[in-house]
């Protein structure tokens, strides 16, 4: 800590010392100060002591001050009004000058529907504002946000009071495919799993939501340990996958001829969330990028209010 912190001395006494100066009375200072005249007093005494020199002398019914007080009073009125304007002047937040940082911890799945949107339109009215993006799955969110994260889209169970959470959509499944390899015109449960399957895992296994939801094990050829790439890695195969509707909808964006078909199994996803710590609810740069996150995730999902509430447990696999 700097020495000047550590000095022993009460920073309201200047306060107290500069209304004395002002009105030139312990019982004026004391009526605008919202304080008794001994505890004006007081403080005058403390301030002495702390300076180590007189800072008023008696005058009639007054107090005028002392050449050491009145070179005290022109060092500290510039400054404390500064610092009073620094207190009680409102938060400016300009996205189009901001240079601010943003922490965001996104499960995989949302980097695929998030990040590309969110940063063209930060491209747009933020130019100076940058992301740092750090993975996060439902077991580790909670303990990030305690860090130093400004937010994250995950699923998430229980969180401590400090964090807020919204939810964004829920997140139903879809099987994807190639249609030049796999033939798929109708999906029964038999199809499903007469075919081979890629799978997303965050366990580094060979089980997916599938065999933990259900008991029944697929044909896995392949455990990927993201959706980053899952759309070059069904590309060309006769492979199924199981994913998130908002992941196969990105992944057939960029590959048309990928298709997907309703599952034959009632597979339900949790709440995808938007989270971030209570400290930054009236932090202007985060209420900017929450607004954001918040009109990506409408436009690229069925409103949350059209979809069936029922909610299954997340297994960090798919």
């Amino acid at each position: 800590m700097p020495s000047v912190y550590g000095r022993d001395l009460d920073l309201n006494l200047l306060r107290v010392f500069a209304v004395v100066a002002e009105s030139g009375s312990v019982t004026e200072a004391a009526s605008r100060l919202y304080l008794t005249q001994p505890a004006v007093s007081a403080a005058l005494r403390r301030l002495t002591a702390a300076v180590g020199a007189a800072l008023f002398v008696r005058q009639g019914r007054g107090l005028a001050l002392t050449s050491r007080g009145q070179q005290l009073r022109a060092r500290l009125h510039p400054h404390l009004k500064l610092m009073i304007e620094a207190a009680l002047a409102p938060a400016t937040f300009d996205p189009a000058t901001s240079d601010r940082t943003l922490r965001l911890g996104l499960a995989d799945s949302a980097e695929v529907w998030l990040l590309p949107p969110l940063l063209r339109e930060l491209e747009r009215e933020a130019p100076h504002m940058r992301v740092i993006v750090l993975p996060v799955q439902f077991r580790t969110v909670g303990a990030m946000l305690a860090g130093n994260l400004d937010a994250a889209i995950s699923v998430a169970d229980e969180l401590p009071a400090s964090v807020r959470r919204q939810t964004l959509f829920h997140g139903d499944f879809t099987c994807l495919f190639d249609p030049r390899h796999a033939r798929v015109r109708r999906l029964t449960e038999a199809v499903y799993f007469a075919h081979d399957h890629v799978i997303v895992s965050y366990n580094g296994d060979l089980r997916g939501i599938i065999e933990d939801m259900f008991g029944k094990a697929r044909k896995v050829r392949c455990s990927i340990s993201s959706f980053a790439n899952l759309g070059a890695v069904i590309d060309g195969t006769a492979m199924l996958a199981t994913v998130p509707e908002t992941v196969a909808a990105q992944v057939r964006a960029m590959r048309p001829h990928l298709r997907t078909r309703p599952l034959p199994l009632p597979v339900r996803g949790s709440a995808v969330e938007l989270l971030w710590p209570a400290a930054s609810d009236d932090d202007a740069a985060c209420v900017f990028a929450r607004a954001k996150i918040t009109a990506i995730a409408s436009r690229v999902t069925r409103p949350a209010t059209s979809r069936r509430r029922a909610r299954m447990p997340s297994r960090g696999r798919r």
